[in-house]
């Protein structure tokens, strides 16, 4: 008599070692999406004394520390949207665990009932060979979805090494400690999940995430400012941000970090500035490439995107109200009474000198009285 139990032994062991793919309460992606939170409300903290430095202070001084208070915004708001993604991609790789866990559960239970069904044959070698035969076929299905959910938590880890870019430890060492958790966190719940079947798999997203805790990029690159939400990447690409109401346009500047324009109007004017950068300065100049001047580096820009700006750098404060320090987006317009240059985001501005370059943000310009920030497309 066959071993009937030897049979069905493989099938079980594999849904014994697969898990069920379910998170309890306050798992690694809970963690990651209350962290989030935290950093999002230390961005609004934050975003207020920006507000509230400007509104008390003006100067030089000032402006340097904006800056950088900008620079830092871009950092811990980048990091609080990564959290966000990665808990979305560690919710659904442990999605396609608990559905394949329900698959070889009925995969099994598929077996015993051929089993039960070949019972009154099981004595004769016709029913002996059609349970092997069942048993041969059933066992090849466990392992089909073995390798489907493998092929699918390899997507999973595809996404998460997409989001290791990171701040560097110079200027977000706890930061970078709380990359070097996450991914042990996140190595725990797939291991927990997968058991041995998807080892491979969870040692490669452990490895994905722990890089993140020695990235080499400084806390300047591979940012998104959205005004209040950030998000990593690289690239010219543009479209929605998950930080932001849907209509942001995201746009790569050439230090490499990636910034979110709060349309595609101001994506546009902010491209077509950084394109003009090396233009030698000619007062009255239209022409990036051979000679420009502020506002007319300006209005070209915004003429790109069918948004039309008056000539003079002073008649340029359009788009009320006027927008906060702490709430610049690229493609905002800093305006003094006879200058004028454009936000690009993560704490810069673009603008014609001599040549046309991208500097920090500032609110001084030769003692020009300044009048303020503005938003064409509002």
């Amino acid at each position: 008599m066959i071993d009937l139990s030897g049979l069905t032994q493989p099938l079980l062991d594999l849904l014994s070692s697969f898990g069920t793919g379910v998170l309890g309460t306050g798992g690694a992606s809970d963690g990651l999406r209350s962290t989030s939170t935290n950093l999002d409300q230390i961005y609004e903290l934050g975003r207020n004394a920006i507000n509230n430095v400007n509104t008390a202070w003006d100067g030089m001084a000032v402006d340097a520390a904006t800056s950088k208070a900008l620079r830092v915004q871009t950092s811990s708001a980048t990091l609080s949207d990564t959290g966000n993604e990665m808990a979305t991609v560690l919710d659904q790789a442990a999605a396609y665990v608990e559905t394949g866990q329900k698959d070889l559960d009925a995969v099994v239970n598929s077996f015993l009932s051929d089993v039960s069904a070949l019972s009154p044959t099981l004595g004769t070698p016709v029913g002996l060979a059609a349970v092997v035969s069942s048993a041969i076929d059933h066992i090849g299905q466990g392992l089909g979805v073995v390798s489907r959910v493998q092929d699918e938590l390899s997507t999973q880890t595809a996404s998460i090494q997409e989001l290791t870019p990171a701040p560097s430890s110079t200027s977000l060492a706890s930061a970078s400690s709380g990359a070097s958790n996450l991914a042990s966190s996140a190595s725990s719940l797939l291991s927990g999940t997968g058991g041995s079947v998807l080892s491979a798999v969870s040692s490669g997203l452990s490895s994905a995430l722990s890089s993140t805790s020695s990235g080499s990029k400084s806390a300047t690159n591979g940012t998104t400012n959205n005004g209040g939400k950030t998000s990593t990447g690289s690239g010219s690409s543009s479209g929605s941000s998950t930080g932001s109401d849907g209509t942001g346009v995201k746009i790569t500047l050439p230090d490499g970090s990636t910034v979110e324009a709060p349309n595609e109007e101001a994506a546009t004017a902010v491209r077509s500035a950084i394109s003009a950068v090396g233009t030698p300065y000619v007062w009255g100049g239209n022409s990036p490439g051979s000679g420009i001047d502020c506002s007319g580096l300006t209005k070209y820009a915004y003429g790109e995107a069918g948004v039309e700006l008056p000539r003079l750098a002073q008649e340029q404060h359009i788009g009320h109200p006027q927008v906060s320090p702490g709430d610049l987006m690229p493609g905002d317009l800093a305006v003094w009474d006879g200058h004028v240059a454009m936000v690009v985001g993560n704490g810069q501005l673009v603008e014609a000198g001599d040549p046309v370059s991208i500097s920090s943000i500032r609110t001084e310009n030769s003692g020009m009285e300044f009048y303020g920030f503005y938003r064409p497309t509002a």
